[in-house]
């Protein structure tokens, strides 16, 4: 490995020992390089701002730095083993092209806020994308429970047929769902919108460096102020933007767990586009709804790499290489989710439900606490309307399901699903 940008001439390097130190950081690092270029502009434009660069050194580190960005994206440029890490990286290719003016860009900057600001930004792209899923998916259950609000469907209670429910208010559940976990994403976008470029390796520099003007350029909307707090937010502002991801597929995981029970030839309630179930490779007759079973388990590789960023947080004030440990399970985490979510919106769309088949599978018994709440609005108290109809279930006579929905008019419910006031929480919720 070559490149290191510590290495004195004198230090002897063990192999095994560097590839432990580095680990899989250059591959992890593929992720943050073009977040890695645009933040290292920022910071040649803030020292030429206050005359630590002149203003062609500067247009000469910028075009480069254009050229590394453009040769990354057209797979011109490697980020592999040769490179410690994408920071190297960035520091070879300027050198190599500038020599001494290349050698520059390191003035005033840690790799410790150098890797902080390219997470950020890698943070914050992650989460518009979550965000923007959310609307989609809320959109997409939103269109489908206006669609069915008539439609019959047995309501459960431990998996047990409950109360006479509705396919749009079923949809409409998951259409609030995720306008919450848009709110939420929404409200981790603003708290987490601050730069940690400047604050160096925890504690500032000795020059003036015009924080306000790296901020504004790269979209951030306020400073990050104490360079102490910068390092030791490195970790925590992670773990909050995987809280947004995991809320996300803790909902994908209902959702599919709905999915695989009402597919099954038991329930018989819905049909799974063709697209998202595979083949048995021993039994013909089989169709698996794999891809909702996976979508299932997405939950589950968030919660896991939330945990093992949680316990490398256990340090105290200030940089460690421990957490050198967060990017892998952050980056992993993030990704799986993000692709998770991206297939829910034509999922949802292309489900088809057997509306003979829900309304076929709501027996009398559904309609016991229409009755007793029937009898209660009649000044017969609850209790006692309760064990009235509870002495007389097996005299249930045969109930419309649609006159059922109908009377369901508690805010919310089937009869006034709200639908357009949880539409208009899909809207960003921000001071800007």
């Amino acid at each position: 490995m070559a490149n290191l940008l510590w290495q004195s001439n004198t230090s002897d390097l063990d192999e095994r020992l560097m590839h432990f130190l580095a680990g899989e950081d250059v591959q992890l690092d593929r992720k943050l390089f073009l977040f890695d270029i645009q933040a290292t502009q920022a910071h040649v434009q803030g020292l030429a701002s206050i005359n630590v660069l002149s203003a062609a050194e500067c247009m000469a580190l910028c075009e480069e730095l254009d050229r590394l960005a453009d040769a990354f994206a057209r797979g011109d440029f490697a980020l592999d083993g040769q490179f410690e890490d994408g920071h190297s990286a960035i520091e070879h290719w300027l050198t190599s092209r500038l020599g001494d003016v290349g050698a520059k860009v390191h003035t005033g900057r840690s790799r410790n806020d150098q890797v902080l600001v390219a997470s950020r930004l890698y943070l914050l792209h992650s989460l518009e994308q979550v965000a923007t899923h959310c609307i989609d998916i809320a959109s997409v259950c939103l269109e489908r429970a206006a669609g069915s609000a008539d439609v019959p469907m047995p309501g459960y209670t431990h998996l047990q047929r409950a109360v006479v429910s509705s396919l749009g208010m079923w949809f409409a559940g998951f259409a609030e769902a995720f306008a919450d976990n848009y709110q939420l994403a929404c409200h981790t976008l603003d708290w987490i919108n601050s730069n940690p470029l400047g604050t160096a390796a925890g504690y500032g520099v000795n020059l003036p460096l015009d924080r306000d003007l790296t901020t504004k350029t790269l979209g951030f909307d306020r400073m990050q102020v104490n360079p102490i707090y910068t390092q030791n937010s490195r970790g925590k502002f992670e773990l909050q933007s995987l809280m947004v991801v995991a809320q996300s597929l803790q909902d994908v995981r209902r959702l599919a767990w709905d999915l695989s029970l009402y597919t099954t030839a038991e329930f018989n309630f819905v049909r799974l586009p063709e697209k998202y179930t595979t083949g048995s490779s021993i039994m013909p007759n089989k169709r698996n709804p794999d891809v909702v079973e996976l979508l299932r388990s997405a939950a589950g590789v968030v919660q896991g790499a939330m945990a093992e960023l949680s316990s490398i947080l256990s340090l105290p004030s200030g940089y460690h290489r421990d957490l050198q440990g967060t990017k892998a399970p952050l980056l992993r985490a993030t990704e799986h989710g993000i692709a998770a979510l991206a297939l829910i919106p034509d999922l949802l769309a292309n489900l088809e439900f057997d509306r003979n088949t829900m309304t076929e599978a709501i027996d009398n018994g559904m309609f016991a606490t229409d009755m007793a709440v029937d009898l209660a609005a009649q000044n017969i108290p609850f209790r006692q309307a309760y064990r009235q109809v509870k002495e007389s279930l097996d005299d249930i006579k045969e109930f419309s399901a649609s006159d059922s929905l109908k009377q369901r008019t508690s805010p919310g419910a089937a009869a006034d699903l709200r639908l357009e006031q949880i539409r208009r929480r899909l809207m960003r919720t921000s001071d800007k």
